[in-house]
């Protein structure tokens, strides 16, 4: 009797597990369609020939004494990019990304995605691309939405990965509960 009644504890549990399984798949479906995707792309940004992640070009010099100063570097990007671009285009930074072992500074805008790569050492362009790595990797954490509704404090992504990351838990310890639940009743069955 008493293992009848385990068993049975045991096949409502599973029960349940599937329930929070399957509502919980449901319910995220679209998202966790939106992350897979993302993070493919994100993982292969660097081996997509610049369609992803623009290309880092190599300066003349690796020798930081014989750099251009942060200041006019900006400015050279700043330049660059509206007479490339637009002259609407905000000049609000997202990053400096300073690559001394390629000779090279990225400047990377914040709100259009835009990217300049030049020369630390003579100032001279060497790239102007929009950097879709950016946009993907917006879109996979959440914080283009708080782009989109102009939040200060980055509120949407916050909630948005936590609840992310509580369903992959989820997801994980049920999974694993679905597969080897049916194992352990199965053995059970059979011991009796």
């Amino acid at each position: 009797m008493k293992k009848n009644n385990k068993r049975k504890k045991q096949a409502k549990i599973l029960r349940v597990f599937r329930k929070v399984h399957r509502w919980t798949g449901a319910l995220l479906f679209v998202f966790f369609i939106f992350i897979s995707i993302t993070g493919v792309l994100l993982g292969w940004k660097k081996h997509s020939n610049g369609i992803i992640l623009p290309k880092s070009h190599y300066g003349t010099s690796t020798d930081l004494k014989e750099w251009i100063p942060i200041d006019s570097l900006h400015i050279i990007a700043c330049k660059t990019l509206q007479d490339s671009i637009s002259t609407n285009l905000s000049l609000e930074l997202d990053r400096i990304d300073m690559r001394k072992d390629k000779g090279i500074v990225k400047f990377v805008f914040s709100d259009h995605y835009w990217g300049v790569q030049i020369d630390g050492a003579t100032g001279n362009v060497l790239s102007v691309r929009r950097r879709n790595s950016d946009i993907i990797e917006n879109i996979h954490d959440g914080l283009i939405l708080d782009r989109y509704f102009n939040t200060s404090g980055k509120q949407i992504r916050l909630v948005y990965t936590s609840i992310m990351g509580l369903a992959l838990l989820t997801f994980t310890i049920t999974g694993f509960w679905l597969w080897y639940g049916p194992k352990q009743m199965k053995k059970r069955k059979q011991m009796n």
